[in-house]
């Protein structure tokens, strides 16, 4: 039992179908579990066994050390009352909080409930071990006023400024299934099985309240957010995100990542902005240029990922440097210069994406690109300005077409006893 938001004492709600509190009964496992961390130790990532807190001060996801996989889902509540949304965000968050540390998703998991009646886990992380999991969750500017203009949830008034309908940019091709979203979830984990699990069991239990609108799965992650990680590659071949924001550096993260004390909307501090853009790469165009072209569009080196003015990986990129006929070594419309912080005011994001591909389509070409995520204080002085000098001039474009697109509030971390959400609604 807890107070509801009216202060009332509750149980969960029937539609919920599900007891979430009370101790786990699945811990790291053997056989399957056992096999994975092994594979998971020879390739150098974090041990299968990293537990990530649920309860914190920031929600985990974020300046977490990127996981190898992804499972993102976008949802769209339904016709409920408020007293109703936050009763999912408390068992949201009682059940992200057990599958975090390795434990099912309810008190007697998928073995040991009721025989007659449905399991409260859906059983095929049984054996499996957390994994690094990491559980993020968002609200979407529907979630504050719905397209037709109701303040279904009496919260619109508290919708951040900050929190904007993201404008179009040039050479959007935005498919409307793959936009928008009153809620989401970034469940990441060193072990796809994990991570889809846990998205399974939060979608099943919003059941009536909430449905899927729309998701996506995505492996090897596309940037760093430790120093302890080395630089990935993307599905273009080159290393990706070499200037990434690092969790290491607090004062950076302090300054593009966190809404900080004295934000017009206080229920947010410490919280911070996801923006994901679903971003179609043309393999088979690609795949066809020539490398001077390929290293000329993105302004580094395929090899070692150095700036073509010069010097290694971590090499500051030297804009002014000239080549034969004083023609610059990094090109104007690289994609490189015009990312740069330098080129947009000094502003920074941190980066958390991930590659896909979603087989091929109707023409027999690749399904594939990369699910661009990221993270900022305000995506009005972030994220939207560096898209539109991009999308205006990269000549990466070629290349790319944006198809799928959202932004949403993530609230701060969730105290023991609490659930994500609870600034936003009082309580």
């Amino acid at each position: 039992m807890r107070a509801g938001p009216e202060g009332e004492r509750r149980g969960l709600s029937r539609r919920g179908l599900l007891g979430l509190a009370g101790a786990g009964v699945v811990g790291a496992g053997a056989g399957a579990g056992t096999d994975r961390a092994a594979m998971a130790l020879a390739s150098g990532a974090t041990p299968a066994s990293t537990v990530h807190p649920f309860y914190a001060r920031h929600q985990s996801g974020i300046v977490t050390p990127a996981q190898d996989r992804l499972h993102f889902a976008s949802f769209d509540v339904a016709d409920i009352t408020r007293a109703e949304l936050v009763e999912l965000l408390w068992d949201w968050s009682d059940a992200a909080a057990r599958m975090t540390a390795g434990r099912s998703a309810g008190e007697y998991g998928p073995v040991d409930g009721p025989y007659d009646a449905p399991p409260e886990d859906t059983g095929e992380a049984l054996d499996l071990p957390a994994s690094s999991l990491t559980i993020t969750i968002g609200f979407g500017p529907t979630l504050f006023t719905a397209l037709d203009g109701r303040d279904r949830f009496g919260i619109a008034a508290r919708r951040p400024d900050a929190l904007v309908d993201l404008p179009a940019f040039p050479g959007d091709a935005l498919v409307d299934t793959l936009v928008g979203g009153d809620l989401c979830i970034q469940a990441c984990s060193d072990d796809p099985q994990v991570a889809v699990h846990a998205i399974r069991n939060l979608s099943r239990i919003a059941f009536g309240r909430a449905a899927l609108r729309w998701s996506q799965l995505g492996f090897g992650r596309t940037s760093s957010t430790s120093r302890a990680q080395a630089t990935p590659r993307n599905l273009f071949g080159f290393k990706d995100g070499t200037a990434n924001v690092k969790a290491e550096d607090t004062g950076l993260v302090d300054d593009h990542v966190w809404v900080s004390p004295g934000d017009a909307a206080s229920w947010m501090v410490g919280g911070s902005y996801l923006v994901a853009r679903k971003i179609r790469m043309t393999i088979e165009t690609w795949d066809r240029a020539s490398l001077r072209e390929q290293e000329r569009v993105v302004g580094r080196t395929k090899g070692t990922g150095a700036p073509l003015s010069g010097g290694e990986e971590s090499t500051a990129p030297d804009f002014s440097a000239t080549g034969r006929g004083d023609a610059p070594l990094i090109d104007r419309d690289a994609h490189v210069r015009l990312a740069h912080p330098g080129a947009n005011g000094g502003a920074m994001l941190l980066r958390r994406g991930y590659n896909f591909v979603d087989g091929n389509d109707d023409l027999g070409r690749l399904n594939a690109g990369m699910f661009f995520v990221c993270f900022q204080s305000d995506p009005r002085r972030q994220f939207i300005p560096i898209q539109q000098r991009l999308a205006e001039n990269d000549a990466m474009n070629e290349y790319l077409r944006h198809v799928g697109s959202g932004i949403f509030a993530v609230p701060p971390g969730a105290r023991k006893g609490s659930y994500v959400g609870a600034t936003l609604f009082g309580d």
